[in-house]
């Protein structure tokens, strides 16, 4: 399939109670050793899922992202915005860890885009 849903993004008010939440049920290791308490799971190791990330919004917002690889972020939300959608962030790098952007569907779903092969994806 061509650009693959490669991350998936659970945020509220507390990032720590999600991070717990979906720990417990799922057994999911999760890693948020990190300045900014985001707890990143880890892929399957047999290869049957995708990794993604668990922690804090800005206080105000909840949600369930996916994040879709593609070659240019910028060039994805150009298209999503001729198609009737709305860029929500745009491409933005997280040095050394990854470069996002994200729009709005026209039914207002938020989905993220990750530039592929960046050193973090």
């Amino acid at each position: 399939m061509p650009n693959p849903v490669v991350h998936f993004e659970v945020v509220g008010k507390d990032g720590k109670k999600l991070q717990d939440f979906y720990s417990g049920i799922f057994g999911w290791k999760i890693q948020a050793d990190n300045p900014m308490n985001y707890g990143i799971v880890s892929a399957d190791d047999t290869g049957g899922g995708i990794g993604g990330g668990i922690g804090p919004s800005d206080g105000q917002t909840q949600q369930v992202t996916v994040y879709i690889a593609v070659d240019d972020p910028t060039a994805y939300l150009k298209k999503a915005e001729a198609a009737g959608g709305r860029t929500v962030m745009p491409e933005t790098e997280i040095p050394g860890m990854v470069v996002l952007a994200q729009f709005a569907d026209p039914e207002g779903n938020v989905v993220g885009l990750v530039k592929a092969g960046y050193p973090g994806q």
